[in-house]
């Protein structure tokens, strides 16, 4: 499907932002996420997107976009979120963590306003979404946060299609705009990426705190409904210790019933001398979090049903399988309750399950800019 951009041409990409203030020295101090970047005219942030133009800090990629793409949800991954739906996802360029084992690097990485190559209005994704069926749209490959404006703006425009609005976000964001980010969006997955600072600082070029601020923030103050994901890479982030101080906090300050997703690390980018990790690691991350409390917790981009399906804490009965992306046994009644002893399953839920499967449907919404 291919839908004629709106945009037509560079300038419409350039839109201004409020998130920012001038310091005594004369640069410009960004205030969308903790790195609190200095910029003098014509310096971007590290992010890449947001840029000093005209004694303001402006967003250079509005409308623009690396890419566009039908998904099952269950890919974000969202277990609890319209299980078997469709969301179609897409994300820009650039990032502001510095993450060396990214595995989206040549789009959170990139340098090259090339590499936003397909345009489109916040209307435009809106309808696409609806046309083709999606439940909802993913803001998602590198960081939203770093181009908010225009993720609101898409979201405000889906939310008068009735298209839910999903974040797939490390959650570096200040206050002030992380409450403008989250008041529109309806399910985020944060990348709890560790639960050390110094993994954070080491290898990501950011801190923790803020990020546990987020992941608070969501889960106490929004109806946004949440779900962490945590990438572990053997040998750095995947310790019993560590594993056991996460998600004993997660239990103490999210309470038990945030779902969370250990997945398979694959050597890439400045992380490439590192094994992948082995299924065992998984189970123990997924063993660790249900001892601790955690009534939901999955294994990801490994084969393994047991660890991807949801299974009622309550009883033990299976409630949804998973097969990689494609749903199997489906065990909630229509209220979202097993149908074995009537507990209820926290997230949200139809009837019946979505039919989507495990597809993956490129999709170009607009022309080559």
């Amino acid at each position: 499907m291919v839908i004629q951009p709106h945009l037509q041409d560079m300038n419409d990409t350039i839109v201004s932002t409020k998130y920012w203030h001038q310091l005594d020295d004369g640069r410009l101090q960004c205030d969308l996420c903790p790195r609190h970047c200095h910029l003098k005219e014509g310096q971007r942030g590290l992010c890449y997107v947001r840029q000093r133009l005209d004694d303001e800090v402006k967003l250079v990629s509005y409308g623009r976009s690396s890419g566009f793409c039908v998904d099952p949800i269950e890919k974000k991954p969202l277990n609890h979120f319209y299980p078997g739906s469709a969301v179609l996802s897409f994300g820009t360029a650039g990032c502001n963590l510095a993450c060396k084992f990214c595995q989206n690097w040549d789009m959170s990485k990139s340098r090259e306003m090339d590499t936003l190559a397909d345009s489109a209005s916040p209307q435009q994704l809106a309808q696409t979404a609806k046309q083709m069926d999606c439940h909802s749209i993913a803001y998602t490959y590198n960081d939203p946060v770093i181009f908010l404006e225009y993720a609101v703006d898409v979201a405000k425009a889906c939310q008068q299609q009735n298209i839910k609005n999903v974040a797939v976000t490390a959650g570096y964001i200040d206050p002030e705009p992380r409450v403008d980010f989250f008041q529109v969006m309806d399910a985020a997955n944060v990348d709890l990426k560790a639960f050390t600072d110094d993994f954070y600082y080491k290898i990501c070029g950011g801190h923790l705190a803020p990020v546990l601020e987020t992941i608070e923030y969501i889960k106490r103050e929004t109806d946004c409904w949440l779900e962490l994901t945590t990438l572990l890479i053997p040998g750095e982030n995947d310790s019993t210790r560590e594993l056991n101080e996460m998600t004993s906090w997660v239990v103490d300050k999210l309470g038990p019933d945030v779902p969370m997703h250990f997945t398979a690390f694959h050597p890439d980018w400045k992380m490439q001398d590192i094994t992948p990790t082995p299924l065992s690691t998984l189970t123990r991350a997924r063993k660790i979090a249900i001892e601790n409390g955690v009534h939901y917790a999955y294994t990801g981009n490994v084969h393994d049903s047991n660890g991807s399906s949801t299974w009622c804490h309550s009883c033990g009965e299976l409630l949804i399988e998973r097969e990689w992306y494609a749903l199997g046994h489906w065990g909630l009644n229509e209220q979202g309750s097993c149908e074995h002893c009537g507990e209820k399953l926290p997230g949200h839920f139809e009837a019946t399950p979505g039919s989507f499967g495990a597809r993956r449907i490129p999709v170009r919404v607009g022309v080559s800019a």
